[in-house]
């Protein structure tokens, strides 16, 4: 196989346009081959913007191109598991925008369908992990340097009212616990390297849309705590600290540091505060690099899609409590 993986795209969603296309051309180890639309116009569109060698004005079309190795699938969240799912029955590799569905059960028949095909890769598409940022924090906490992880308080929100929105759509999986709230529930089990044993949450939900516009969660880990809280029709802002029996972690832009621009970290200690500094990069970008070394080397991905199956669960755990107004086990 050549050293560069040609992606197809499947659709001109904005997170594709905006980060993710521009992530795979920059990238190392991947070229974008394809972009399809169900708009043949906003298909060539993208494809001229970006120099794209083919555009399709069918997700279906992109996939009988025998040259595609990996699609890239930003759908809206309902049609993640069937098309990735249509994909793999194309003999494409796939990454999936998060959440990787609507429900456990639906990831779970995700998860099953890839058993099928054991030399084709399938990944959630969690960028924030693959940061040097989250690297260097994951080493911080498994060397003890803050001590013991207690409790973990993160925050993500934005907003958003318009009624046309995908985030205000219930039957496309709209809502802030699916769109930002698995965030704070990611990065909770991905620093504590398990599974909450109990979730309580509270949940508001939309008059007319029907979607959570606000969630608060606690979640109770073996060795500790996570709280959070999301929401759609809030000022636009993302927080996330790790507090340790030694010290504390704080960021300056947990989820998506701006690529070309420094990103920051503050290790507390001792009552001194250091500053840690990372150089600009795109998260995007080492996601899509990760991804393709695996399809190139034929190694397991960076991410496992069992951890896609698990984030969901808590997702609907919170939602349970909040309908039985108590804590939940999971």
């Amino acid at each position: 196989m050549d050293l560069k993986i040609k992606w197809g795209i499947l659709s001109t969603a904005a997170i594709a346009t905006e980060h993710v296309i521009p992530a795979i051309i920059s990238s190392k180890y991947g070229d974008v081959h394809a972009v399809a639309s169900r708009s043949y116009d906003k298909a060539k569109s993208v494809a001229d913007k970006f120099s794209i060698p083919k555009h399709y004005g069918s997700y279906e079309d992109l996939l009988m191109d025998d040259e595609i190795d990996a699609v890239y699938n930003p759908l809206p969240n309902h049609l993640h598991v069937p098309w990735t799912i249509k994909c793999l029955n194309a003999g494409k590799n796939v990454l999936v925008e998060k959440p990787i569905g609507l429900s456990s059960i639906e990831a779970k028949k995700l998860l099953e369908e890839t058993q099928k095909y054991p030399k084709l890769k399938v990944m959630e598409a969690f960028m924030y992990r693959h940061h040097p940022q989250w690297i260097k924090v994951k080493e911080l906490v498994e060397n003890g340097v803050i001590g013991k992880v207690k409790t973990i308080q993160s925050f993500f929100s934005f907003f958003d009212d318009n009624p046309n929105s995908i985030v205000n759509r219930k039957e496309y999986g709209g809502g802030s616990l699916m769109d930002i709230g698995c965030y704070p529930i990611s990065l909770s089990r991905f620093i504590f390297n398990a599974e909450p044993e109990e979730v309580f949450g509270n949940i508001e939900y939309h008059p007319e849309f029907g979607v959570d516009v606000a969630a608060t969660a606690q979640m109770k880990f073996k060795e500790g705590t996570s709280s959070f809280f999301s929401s759609i029709q809030l000022e636009e802002r993302q927080q996330a600290q790790i507090f340790g029996t030694k010290g504390k972690i704080d960021f300056q832009l947990p989820f998506n540091p701006i690529a070309n621009k420094i990103s920051k970290i503050f290790l507390y200690q001792n009552n001194k505060t250091e500053e840690i500094i990372f150089e600009p990069c795109d998260q995007y970008s080492i996601q899509a690099d990760l991804f393709s070394l695996a399809i190139i080397n034929d190694t397991e991905v960076s991410t496992p899609l069992q951890d896609a199956v698990d984030n969901m669960k808590v997702i609907e755990k919170i939602i349970e409590s909040d309908k039985l107004g108590k804590r939940v086990i999971l």
